[in-house]
C-alpha cells in the first residue's frame, strides 16, 4: 500500500493506493486557520468526560426510587452511545470497473467500532460531481455520486456527508476519481468466450 498526503495545508486528507483500488480518506480534524498549526478535532475526550464518573459517584448513593435509577441508566446509555458513534473518518473508495464505495467510520478516539458503507456499481454510476448547497447561512461544496438505475430516477449519494471537507480536498478527490473511474471507460478488458464456444453463445 502507498500512503500519501497530497495537500500540505490539509494533512487530514490521505490517499491510500492498494492493489486494485484507491481510498481517499478524510479524518475528522483540521488545522486551525490562524497558521498556528493547532489541530482542531471534532471528536475525542474532553475535561467534561472526567466529570461523568464523579457525578455518578455523587448521585448514586442519593437515589432512592426506581424511576431515578432508570433515568440515570438512560442518561448513561445515551452518553455512551454519543461517545461510541463519533465520526472518526470518512472515505471514498474508487474501484476501477466495479464502482465507488462511500464509507463512514465511527467509534471512540483511535478505536473504530462501526462502519457504514454505500456501494454504487459502475454500471449505475452516471457521474461524480462537486455540487453546492446551503447549510445554515453558509454555502458549502460537497461531492456526490449520481446513481442512475433502470427503474428509478437519478439519486445523489453524498460523500463525506458528516465531515464536509474543504474545497481543495473535494477538488483533488473529484479529479482523481474521474481519472480512475471514467477515463478508463474505454479500457475495459476484452472478455472473450472460452475456446470452442459457438457463435450463438458469443
Amino acid at each position: 500500500m502507498q500512503h500519501t498526503r497530497p495537500l500540505r495545508d490539509h494533512p487530514q486528507f490521505t490517499v491510500r493506493k492498494y492493489t486494485g483500488h484507491r481510498e481517499y480518506r478524510v479524518e475528522n480534524w483540521r488545522l486551525a486557520r490562524d497558521g498556528s498549526g493547532k489541530i482542531l478535532k471534532s471528536y475525542g475526550w474532553t475535561w467534561l468526560d472526567l466529570l461523568v464518573p464523579v457525578l455518578v459517584a455523587i448521585l448514586w448513593p442519593k437515589i432512592t426510587t426506581r424511576i431515578h435509577y432508570v433515568m440515570l441508566a438512560i442518561a448513561l446509555v445515551f452518553y455512551a452511545y454519543t461517545k461510541c458513534t463519533q465520526v472518526l473518518w470518512e472515505s471514498v473508495l474508487a474501484i476501477p470497473y466495479l464502482g465507488i464505495q462511500l464509507e463512514t467510520h465511527r467509534g471512540l478516539p483511535n478505536i473504530p467500532l462501526f462502519v457504514s458503507r454505500r456501494f454504487i456499481p459502475a454500471i449505475y454510476l452516471h457521474d461524480f460531481i462537486i455540487n453546492e448547497g446551503i447549510r445554515g447561512w453558509n454555502v458549502r461544496y460537497y461531492l456526490a455520486a449520481i446513481q442512475q438505475t433502470p427503474h428509478t430516477n437519478n439519486t445523489l449519494e453524498v460523500a463525506y456527508e458528516n465531515i464536509l471537507p474543504y474545497f481543495p480536498i473535494l477538488l483533488h478527490v473529484y479529479r482523481d476519481v474521474h481519472e480512475v473511474m471514467f477515463s478508463r471507460a474505454d479500457e475495459q478488458p476484452d472478455v472473450r468466450p472460452a475456446d470452442g464456444a459457438s457463435e450463438t453463445e458469443r
